[in-house]
């Protein structure tokens, strides 16, 4: 397994302005990551941005084996749901464009006036069609678990096995988020045992339970627990055991760091990349 940061590690300084993406691939270099995920949330002048990212990645010698899309199929809407599934198009091209082999996708999650039924079923569709997109360019897709529709191992495997099924392709994979299972409520050495086969990349991310007195932002589970992000090794996700299981399922492709906690990440991530590497 290699280590990598995703760029949403870096949000906060981001958001303000205060970091770009070719700094943010210098600033992982720094941290000693071996390699780069990329988002295009964190697009803003299209060519200029790439360009740049090019010439850092060049400057630096990091790969950048994943693009990331930010994609939501439970829309009632066909020509929403035909635009979630261009956005999945894009990444597969921006892929190309790093020399990236896997994209991370979403399903999507129940809103108002939609049952679980008719999103998932519009999920699948649009992940098929995405999938066969992808097999045309020879990239995969990494399906995260986020929210509820696909927040649980079984839940992930269920809608990666009827898309390989209507696609035709083995494309479609998971991308374990290490953290979101305590979202709800599933033991993350567990729910990685469910995927870890179909696994083709890894978001490395540690959580703590919030105190009881905490005042500002968490994540809130399923059961009203409140979770707050930590640099890897310094929550309470069994991040030996998920790499373990990933071990003994043959994976041996990427664990991207994924930070969200309220710590500066300048000096969180170069931590989180010295304990993700103990683990492993």
């Amino acid at each position: 397994m290699k280590i990598g940061v995703s760029m949403y590690s870096y949000a906060q300084p981001a958001r303000a302005g205060l970091l770009d993406i070719p700094g943010f691939i210098r600033e992982a270099k720094q941290a000693g990551a071996e390699g780069v995920e990329l988002l295009e949330y964190f697009y803003k002048d299209l060519e200029a941005d790439r360009k740049a990212a090019l010439n850092a990645l060049e400057e630096t010698g990091l790969p950048c084996p994943i693009f990331s899309v930010s994609n939501n199929f439970a829309k009632t809407d066909p020509d929403e749901r035909r635009k979630q599934l261009q956005r999945i198009v894009f990444g597969v091209d921006e892929a190309m464009l790093y020399g990236a082999k896997v994209v991370r996708v979403f399903a999507g999650d129940v809103a108002e006036g939609i049952t679980y039924d008719q999103a998932r079923s519009w999920i699948v569709e649009g992940l098929s069609d995405a999938s066969k997109y992808a097999a045309e360019s020879g990239v995969k897709l990494a399906l995260e678990n986020h929210g509820t529709l696909a927040g649980r191992g079984d839940q992930v495997r269920g809608i990666i096995d009827e898309v390989r099924a209507m696609s035709g392709t083995d494309v479609l994979g998971a991308n374990p988020d290490t953290g979101n299972f305590l979202l709800v409520n599933q033991p993350s050495h567990e729910a990685i045992r469910q995927v870890a086969s179909l696994a083709n990349m890894v978001h490395f991310k540690d959580f703590r339970q919030a105190p009881a007195d905490h005042k500002g932002w968490a994540y809130t589970a399923l059961d009203g627990k409140k979770y707050l992000g930590t640099a890897i090794g310094e929550g309470e996700v069994e991040l030996r055991q998920c790499i373990q299981e990933l071990k003994s399922a043959g994976f041996d492709g990427w664990l991207s760091v994924e930070y969200e906690g309220a710590e500066d990440p300048f000096t969180a991530i170069p931590r989180s990349v010295d304990n993700s590497r103990k683990y492993l």
